[in-house]
């Protein structure tokens, strides 16, 4: 993978996790790694082993020049839709950064709105190129899969422990049958078209 786009710029990877969930958080990251960092494992993190995703998540934290991690919840997707929560969320995540200023972002995708000043490339697949933004996969899946474990026991019926939120058979047949909860995001097509969506009774979105 190639360290940096900019030779002798301080370059911040950012990435994002949880765009096609069904419920939860998006969640992204922000990581400066120094010039000469290297490490063999480094990847996109939908290409990692969960066991090899927490050891490279120790890794990073302690050798990165500056790190940070930030969320954007259901409710606002829903507002504001899941394109721009996503940039929101690293943004929020650029602003989390107090160790080192970045001057220059290299960001995962092909959109993004500008951060302040800092000039940034939007990298299509740039999670499998450059290592600043394969860490930054790694941190936001991370974190996010830890929060969406910690909220499985209160929802143990949705087996986000297993799903992590994305639309898989048995989330939308647990959605059929016990309606949604107050994490899942509305604006998403959560059931097919014909198909009535139940809402708890003290439900408020």
């Amino acid at each position: 993978m190639k360290t940096y786009l900019k030779i002798g710029v301080t370059e911040a990877g950012c990435d994002e996790a949880g765009r096609g969930c069904l419920a939860g958080p998006v969640f992204a990251a922000a990581v400066i790694l120094p010039a000469n960092f290297t490490h063999p494992l480094i990847n996109d993190s939908k290409q990692l082993s969960a066991k090899n995703r927490e050891t490279l998540r120790k890794v990073i934290e302690s050798n990165a020049l500056d790190w940070a991690v930030a969320q954007v919840d259901n409710v606002e997707i829903d507002k504001i839709n899941i394109l721009n929560a996503s940039i929101l969320a690293m943004h929020k995540a650029i602003d989390g950064l107090k160790k080192t200023t970045p001057e220059h972002l290299l960001i995962d995708g092909n959109r993004f709105k500008n951060y302040n000043s800092i000039p940034h490339t939007c990298v299509v697949h740039g999670d499998a190129i450059y290592q600043s933004i394969a860490a930054a996969s790694i941190l936001a899946k991370t974190y996010r899969d830890e929060f969406m474990l910690n909220l499985s026991s209160q929802f143990p019926q949705y087996k986000w422990d297993e799903n992590m939120g994305y639309p898989t058979k048995s989330h939308r047949q647990a959605i059929v049958e016990h309606g949604v909860t107050p994490y899942h995001r509305l604006s998403y097509r959560l059931l097919n078209p014909d198909t009535q969506l139940k809402l708890p009774i003290d439900f408020k979105p």
